[in-house]
Parts: C-alpha cells; sequence; structure tokens
C-alpha cells in the first residue's frame, strides 16, 4: 500500500474553510445576547442618544424602573421622569462618559420614589453612525442585592470563625479538665510530676532555683470532726481555692491526696517561699468555712524545701520537703517548716 498517497476527500464535509464573519451577523448576534444577559442579571438597560439624553431604547427593567411603558419611553428624557437633583447627576455622569469615549463604570446611591437604591452604571458611548448620531449605552446593577449577599457572607464566616473559636476554647477547657482535681480544680497528681520534672530541668540548665511546699490539712477541731466527710470536703475545696488565688500562673499546685497537697513556686529561693507560703498558712487560719450556715476552721502545716540548696535531685527534694512537712506536724501544726540547707563539704 502506498501510505503517501492522498485520501480522497470528503464530499460530505460542511467545516467552513474561512474565520471571517459577517459583521452585520456579529452585530446581530451581540445585539440579541446583551439584553439577554442584562434579563439573566436583573439588569437595567438603556441606549439613548449621547448628545440630548433622550432614550432611544430600554429594555422591560428599566421601563418597569422608570414606571414608563416601554414603548412610550422613546423620545423622552430623564428630566421626564425623575427627580431634577438625581438628572444633574445621571446627566453628568453621562457627559463624562462622552468626555472619556471610553468605558466607564460609576456608583449612584440615591432615593427614588420613596426607595433606597445602589447602582452600578457601565455608560460605554458607540462610534458614530452614519447619520453622525452617537448612541450612549448604560448597563445598571443593583448593588444592594449583592451587599446583602455579601452581608451575609460575612455574617456566616464570622459565625464560623466564633464556632471555631468555641470549639477551640471548649478542647482547651476538656483537655484542662481532665489534667485538674474536679473538687479543688487543683492539677492532678500526675500533670504535677511532669511540671516537676520540667522545671527541675530547666533549674538545671539555667543554675536558677525554686522551691517545693508541701501543705496537710491538720487534724479537724472536735466540731469539724463532728460534721464528718461533708465539713472536709468543704475546708479542701476552700483550700484548693486559697492556693490557686495565691500562686502566679508560672507556678503548679497539686492535690497529692485527700489531705496533703503541693505547690510548686518557679524561680524563687528559700526565704521567699518562706514568706509567701507563711502568708497563705496565716490565710488558712483566720478563713472562715461556712457549712449550712454554721462556721468552721481549719489550719495547716507546710514543709519547704529548694532546688538545689536543700536537695540535688527530684527525689531527693521530695524527701526533703515531706521531712520539713513532717516537722511542723511534728511540733502541732499550724507553721511552717523549712528543710536543712545541704552544705559540701570542701576537699582539703
Amino acid at each position: 500500500m502506498d501510505l503517501s498517497s492522498p485520501r480522497p476527500s470528503n464530499p460530505t464535509s460542511t467545516v467552513p474553510t474561512s474565520t471571517t464573519i459577517d459583521p452585520a451577523a456579529l452585530e446581530a448576534a451581540l445585539a440579541l445576547a446583551l439584553p439577554a444577559l442584562a434579563e439573566r442579571q436583573g439588569a437595567l438597560l438603556a441606549v439613548k442618544d449621547a448628545q440630548s439624553g433622550v432614550y432611544l431604547w430600554a429594555n422591560q427593567a428599566m421601563a418597569d424602573w422608570l414606571r414608563t411603558p416601554a414603548d412610550q419611553l422613546p423620545g423622552r428624557s430623564d428630566a421626564d421622569l425623575l427627580e431634577a437633583a438625581l438628572v444633574t447627576t445621571l446627566r453628568a455622569a453621562e457627559q463624562t462618559a462622552v468626555a472619556q469615549g471610553q468605558p466607564l463604570t460609576s456608583e449612584h446611591r440615591f432615593e427614588h420614589a420613596g426607595d433606597k437604591h445602589d447602582y452600578r452604571v457601565l455608560r460605554v458611548v458607540a462610534p458614530a453612525g452614519a447619520d453622525g448620531r452617537r448612541l450612549l449605552c448604560s448597563v445598571w446593577t443593583d448593588q444592594a442585592a449583592q451587599k446583602a449577599k455579601d452581608a451575609q457572607l460575612r455574617a456566616a464566616l464570622e459565625q464560623l470563625e466564633q464556632l471555631q473559636r468555641n470549639v477551640e476554647t471548649l478542647r482547651r477547657e476538656l483537655q484542662d479538665h481532665s489534667l485538674r482535681d474536679t473538687r479543688t480544680g487543683l492539677y492532678t497528681r500526675a500533670h504535677f510530676d511532669d511540671q516537676l520534672r520540667r522545671e527541675v530541668d530547666l533549674s538545671t540548665r539555667e543554675h536558677r532555683e525554686f522551691a517545693l511546699v508541701t501543705i496537710a490539712v491538720d487534724p479537724p477541731l472536735p466540731r469539724v470532726a463532728e460534721l464528718g466527710a461533708p465539713a472536709h470536703t468543704r475546708i479542701v475545696e476552700t483550700l484548693g481555692r486559697l492556693l490557686r488565688g495565691n500562686t502566679r500562673a508560672m507556678d503548679a499546685s497539686c492535690r497529692l491526696d485527700d489531705q496533703r497537697f503541693a505547690v510548686l513556686l518557679s524561680g524563687v529561693g528559700l526565704a521567699t517561699a518562706h514568706a509567701r507560703v507563711e502568708s497563705l498558712r496565716r490565710e488558712c487560719a483566720t478563713q472562715i468555712v461556712v457549712l449550712d450556715g454554721e462556721e468552721l476552721r481549719f489550719t495547716v502545716s507546710m514543709g519547704v524545701a529548694s532546688y538545689p540548696h536543700t536537695a540535688h535531685s527530684q527525689e531527693a527534694l521530695r524527701e526533703a520537703c515531706d521531712a520539713a512537712l513532717a516537722e511542723a506536724q511534728r511540733r502541732g501544726g499550724n507553721v511552717v517548716t523549712l528543710a536543712g540547707i545541704r552544705f559540701e563539704r570542701a576537699e582539703g
């Protein structure tokens, strides 16, 4: 088979051999498309004599807006149909478009027939025809509906953002709730131990100290003991509130068990820690707890140790703090006891 031989032409092919188009046909197509597009988008469409401003043609939407039958608009001007102030504004914009000879978009906000309007108007001036007349085509797009949609979209986005913020807040609250004791609002022991480990690492790297305080509720007074668990629960809740109110954001407070609590005081030495917890001890001793209309009192014992002056490891720090607390309880309670500072013997 000779592959180079030409293939026979398709006698039924209707593909045009030229890309030229009849200008009149193109003009007719555009003349049909523009009104159809304006109608679909709800736009007002009008054609005027550029020099006089007299209407030559308008679509039904424009005629309805002007409250004039479409077949009665040709030959009339805005001065016959609109308020004088509005006519002046519109005519000035038309004259600007004619003078520039280029498409001009302008915004018009006004009142007409008792209603407020907000339109964006595109004005296009056609070249002079054979009769020397220049045509001014204007396309009016109502911005009120679009702005209402934009406002609804902004409101929806704001609601979505607020919902996201609420979800994030709830997530943090749930996370925080899992880290805190429900009765006192203090950290759980597991989270407190993590905080303590981080504080030891930080202090070791930066060569700074911090203090650890162990707190125990002293044996209850006779009346409190008689009231039993409800009174103890109320005292524990009160102590948790006092600890939260007397610690900084960088500190950490924990409920170790039913009777004991712990506080990590970040970046403070033994003397400063003693002054702060002594103030807390006095506040506990003078605090009035009310249960069923009856006033209750309680006191606490505290042991204070510091890192690295009292101890050089996390475990040794806990032991020193517990020993100081035991000493405070041995003294009868309602007292703050400091752990002893260890002095390293110099090698001679």
